[in-house]
């Protein structure tokens, strides 16, 4: 009776973990599905969606990351304002409506704006990223690599290192630096491996 209670056990247990499994493997693939209609959204110019900002605890550090180079530092910190979370939400908000209205060209200078005065808010984070997606859209490739490198330099735990990791991967090969494609793509796989990016860099890979 024991043996069999034990058995009954087992298959209940690998009942539960084939489930959990594939709840897993959906969340993989709806937030690579999301990645991937973003960025075709940002290409057209279609309405976006503003992801959850990081966490207010997290102060942005100085660390290396691939494409480095492309950005020289900031002194944003002579420009910063007090710490006003309702204040930088206004900001913020104002700035990523300029996305939603499709105006590219004023949305980079509000979120320019916005990290000057801001830099350690729990928003930066988000606010750098969002600004290299909008050079990207604008076709301004220069801009857009220095926006992405500076997400893992300035914000290296944020949520969005992965993303802009690999946004600055593609835009090294639309610049034509095909030798600092692959060890970014290899990085952002080895370091963040699960997140919708590092699928994409996988299959980016396999192209190369």
């Amino acid at each position: 009776m024991q043996l069999q209670q034990m058995q009954e056990d087992i298959a209940r247990l690998r009942g539960q973990l084939e489930v959990q499994q594939n709840q897993i493997q959906q969340m993989k693939q709806e937030a690579l599905d999301r990645y991937q209609d973003l960025d075709r959204r940002i290409g057209t110019g279609a309405p976006v969606q503003q992801s959850a900002p990081a966490d207010a605890s997290q102060i942005p550090a100085t660390g290396g990351a691939p494409g480095a180079d492309m950005a020289p530092a900031d002194q944003p910190a002579a420009n910063a304002e007090p710490a006003d979370p309702a204040k930088e939400k206004l900001y913020y908000d104002a700035a990523f409506d300029l996305i939603k209205a499709k105006d590219f060209d004023k949305a980079s200078q509000a979120f320019s704006a916005f990290l000057r005065k801001y830099p350690n808010s729990q928003y930066a984070g988000n606010a750098q990223y969002w600004l290299g997606e909008v050079n990207l859209a604008k076709g301004d490739l220069q801009g857009a690599g220095q926006a992405f490198a500076k997400v893992s330099q300035l914000y290296p735990k944020h949520p969005k290192v992965p993303d802009a990791m690999y946004k600055l991967a593609d835009v090294e090969r639309r610049l034509g630096h095909t030798d600092r494609v692959k060890p970014i793509l290899q990085q952002v796989v080895s370091q963040f491996p699960g997140t919708a990016a590092a699928q994409l860099a996988q299959r980016d890979l396999q192209r190369l």
